[in-house]
């Protein structure tokens, strides 16, 4: 990145009470609208980017120097948690373990093997090879001699570290088995199977106990301090403690309605918290078996919670995207650390406490510092962005989410104006009529909804499907609503009696854009059975069906004379139809799949979700070619960068890289919905662009990236 775009974007995005921003963000006459950013800065110290899938757990090294992260890309990669930097890339592994002193990390794979790595080489220097199964965890003894491994081979494996030797293979679990842990001394071994038990073994290889009691599998267990308890967490929605000297149970902890995903003791051993699918954390009184505290603020499963090392704090990770912070001696939630564009797996602090390091299906680890406190939160949806369009005046921008709402946002300012809200299940897109006075929004609830966009309010419920509706679109005049579901049928409503008028049956897998003819005669759909259907909307048959694509058709689109038909598949292929005659006349491999396209106003070219297309063919002449193509227009978004004659003009950070996206034209306004549920307004003034941006678009050999102009990208 060049030093002028890392200016550019720090004076962006840097918080409101920033010196950069305060001071220099004059020095940018040619943005005339600023993104919304928060006051001050917020708890995220780092985003350490690198791997290629979920990251699935992140651990400190005992002085707090690395972090660990584990990813489903098979690799697990060393940070410096003080620069961010990557230290070493641990391959073939998909959990991590520090040794007690740090020297070393232990992994578990799905290779069915544990290895053995020198965290200052970041060279292996053992493989434990012996399970038939995958491997589950892997964890040290507390003097860091052995390690313990749980398996779905249904074994519990000691296995020194040393040699690298198998010491022990402890049998008796009819299942897999979850988890293993060492007691804080280092005789006894507490393995989690999903037979419904708990075993206790001596590190001979010996059994001591099976506890017994869960009536489902049980996901964790784990001992107190002093190691007198054991707290296992399972399915059937509870945590029992179990005495480990008599293997009797002491206590049921009941009260969440939901799988109880783990459990972990206080520092002190006072406390357990435990963390469910119910999307609640509780705490509970070892001593009494008394719940003493329910943590609600989570929208989202909860999949882990883990004690500061002083025990005032809890850190939970969850399915909403975020990381929260709890108060133990209050219960009250004192912070929440937002910035993940997925689920957050695990989170983690480290040994001084200062820092808590989450792990997300977004591909990244976050390091945050816990003393900071949360300065609000700006206006958004509280999940993914799924959608964002324009008005037709450009006045209001509508923005569908997976919290079940619409946004409408006035453009002039970027403020939200109001929230429609009314839909039970995430809301896949929204759409303006004609005239401006009415959204119809598609929703996984089955239903299409119409709101007056001078009240906010809601006017009409479309109900028939019987399945997730995909998309809903005006007619040319307003008077028609078309929706596409994954019933496999188009329905068309009328939007001044709300009822529905057509039902297209034809397409035998689900449907997942509809779009008009300019003149409004013709609707065609695209599915997930490779087929473009075009029908008669005065007659309500099928008027043709457009076969040769060899995937799942994603969109399609009139020509403004409605002579032709685009459509886009994950075949990585854009197919220009001929509606007369129903034959393909043109093949134009892209290289990626595109989800979005438009013509434009003269049907030369399709600007689409990843750039544009110059079209060569007329409706009768027939070609089969791969890109080059020429730009046209010269704004997109590409991946990380809001771009200018294809030059990179505007670095995203990560919290503000756009889950979709839309350009209105004539104002030039850019809107970015995030994952994050944050949506963003940028306006730009062209001619103020410096020199090197104003030369003519360039040319270029694929489409790459994402981007679009004047489109709905998601």
């Amino acid at each position: 990145m060049a030093p002028l775009q890392v200016y550019y974007s720090g004076l962006l995005f840097t918080p409101r009470s920033s010196l950069i921003r305060v001071g220099y963000l004059k020095n940018l006459p040619w943005v005339t609208m600023a993104p919304k950013v928060a006051e001050l800065w917020s708890s995220l110290i780092q985003t350490l980017e690198c791997h290629t899938s979920e990251v699935n757990s992140a651990a400190f090294s005992p002085d707090g120097r690395l972090v660990a992260s584990a990813s489903k890309d098979q690799m697990v990669i060393l940070w410096d948690t003080s620069t961010g930097k990557l230290c070493a890339v641990l391959y073939l592994v998909n959990s991590a373990v520090f040794s007690p002193d740090g020297k070393l990390v232990t992994s578990a794979s799905w290779d069915k093997t544990v290895r053995l790595w020198d965290t200052s080489t970041g060279k292996e220097c053992g493989v434990l090879e012996g399970h038939t199964g995958f491997v589950k965890s892997a964890v040290f003894s507390p003097d860091g001699k052995l390690v313990v491994t749980a398996s779905e081979d249904s074994t519990v494996r000691l296995w020194d570290t040393l040699t690298s030797k198998e010491c022990g293979i402890l049998e008796g679990h009819t299942s897999q088995v979850n988890s293993a842990v060492f007691s804080p001394d280092g005789k006894l071994v507490a393995s989690a199977s999903t037979d419904n038990t708990v075993r206790l073994w001596d590190t001979s290889g010996k059994q001591c106990a099976v506890l017994g009691g869960h009536t489902y599998d049980v996901n964790s267990a784990v001992f107190s301090p002093d190691g007198t308890l054991v707290a296992s967490a399972s399915k059937d929605r509870t945590v029992r403690l179990w005495d480990t000297s008599t293997g009797n149970e002491c206590g049921i902890l009941e009260g969440h309605t939901d799988f109880v995903q783990s459990a972990v003791f206080s520092p002190n051993g006072k406390l357990v918290a435990s963390a469910s699918r119910d999307h609640t954390l509780r705490l509970w009184d070892t001593s009494t078996g008394k719940q003493c505290g329910v943590l609600e603020g989570h929208t989202g499963e909860v999949n882990s919670a883990v004690f500061s090392p002083d025990g005032k704090l809890v850190v939970s990770a969850s399915l909403d995207n975020a990381v929260r912070l709890w108060d133990t001696s209050t219960g009250k939630e004192c912070g929440v650390l937002e910035g993940h564009t997925d689920s957050v797996i695990s989170a983690v602090f480290s040994p001084d406490g200062k820092l808590a390091a989450s792990a997300s299906k977004d591909k990244t680890v976050r390091l945050w510092d816990t003393t900071i406190k949360q300065c609000g939160v700006l206006e958004a949806h509280t999940d993914n962005v799924n959608s964002a369009v324009f008005s037709p005046d450009g006045k209001l921008v509508a923005s569908a989410s997976r919290d079940t709402t619409v946004g409408l946002w006035d453009t002039s300012t970027g403020k939200q104006c109001a929230i429609l809200d009314g839909h039970t299940r995430d809301v896949n897109s929204a759409v303006f009529s004609p005239d401006g006075t009415l959204v119809a929004s598609a929703s996984l609830d089955k239903t299409v909804r119409l709101w007056n966009t001078s009240t906010g309010k809601e006017c009409g419920v479309l109900e028939g499907h019987t399945d997730f509706v995909k998309s809903a679109v005006f007619s040319p005049d307003g008077k028609l609503v078309a929706s596409a579901s994954w019933d496999k049928t188009v329905r068309l409503w009328d939007t001044s009696t709300r009822k529905q008028c057509g039902v297209f049956e034809g397409h035998t897998n689900w449907v997942h854009s509809v779009v008009f003819s300019l003149d409004g005669k013709l609707v065609a759909s695209a599915s997930q059975d490779r087929t473009v259907r075009l029908w008669d909307t005065s007659t309500g048959r099928e008027y043709g069906v457009l076969e040769g694509h060899t995937g799942r058709v994603n969109s399609a689109v009139f020509s403004p004379n409605g002579k032709l038909v685009a459509s886009a598949s994950w075949d990585n292929t854009v197919r220009l139809w001929d509606t007369r005659n129903k034959t393909t006349i043109e093949i134009i491999k892209t290289h990626t799949s595109i989800n979005v396209m438009k013509f434009s106003n003269d049907g030369r070219h399709i600007h689409t979700s990843h750039g544009i297309l110059q079209l060569k063919s007329s409706p009768h002449s027939g070609s089969n070619r791969e890109l080059p193509h020429t730009l046209t227009h010269s704004l997109y978004v590409i991946d990380q960068w809001i771009t200018w004659n294809m030059k990179k003009l505007l670095w995203l950070p990560v919290e503000y890289r756009p889950s979709c996206s839309a350009i209105n034209d004539t104002a030039n306004i850019l809107v970015l919905g995030s994952r994050t549920g944050r949506v963003i307004f940028i306006s730009i003034d062209f001619t103020a662009l410096p020199v090197a941006y104003l030369q003519p678009p360039v040319q270029i050999a694929v489409i790459a990236g994402k981007g679009f102009l004047g489109l709905v990208d998601c």
